[in-house]
């Protein structure tokens, strides 16, 4: 099993960053595909970005091409988030996710309990 743990959300204006962190546990962490979504207020939840188990192969949703990095730190069973010039659309509860396949293709194996971003204008 895989337990993850999202920190890093907060309160930012709008502009600013955050960069959000996910610490995973269990031994298939390496193995996992990951994975980050997110969810507004009265919104489905939507996918943010995705990295391959290597870390050798993102994926962005149209609206953060060019302002998130998604990025993988294997050896301290890591992920992360760059979230730059920040919209008060950005708004919302941000989950990790993971996936023994390598690649998340389908609904994710495990989910982290999310971490609450805000943009304020």
């Amino acid at each position: 099993q895989v337990q993850l743990v999202e920190s890093g959300g907060g309160l930012v204006q709008a502009g600013g960053s955050l960069r959000l962190s996910c610490a995973a546990s269990g031994r298939a962490f390496s193995s996992c595909g990951m994975g980050w979504f997110r969810q507004a207020p009265r919104k489905e939840r939507e996918f943010v970005a995705a990295i391959s188990k290597s870390g050798g192969t993102t994926y962005y949703a149209d609206f953060g091409k060019g302002r998130f990095t998604i990025s993988r730190d294997n050896a301290k069973n890591t992920v992360f988030l760059q979230m730059n010039s920040l919209e008060v659309d950005d708004t919302g509860v941000y989950y990790c996710a993971a996936d023994l396949s390598g690649i998340i293709a389908g609904p994710p194996d495990y989910w982290g309990q999310g971490t609450q971003v805000t943009v304020s204008s």
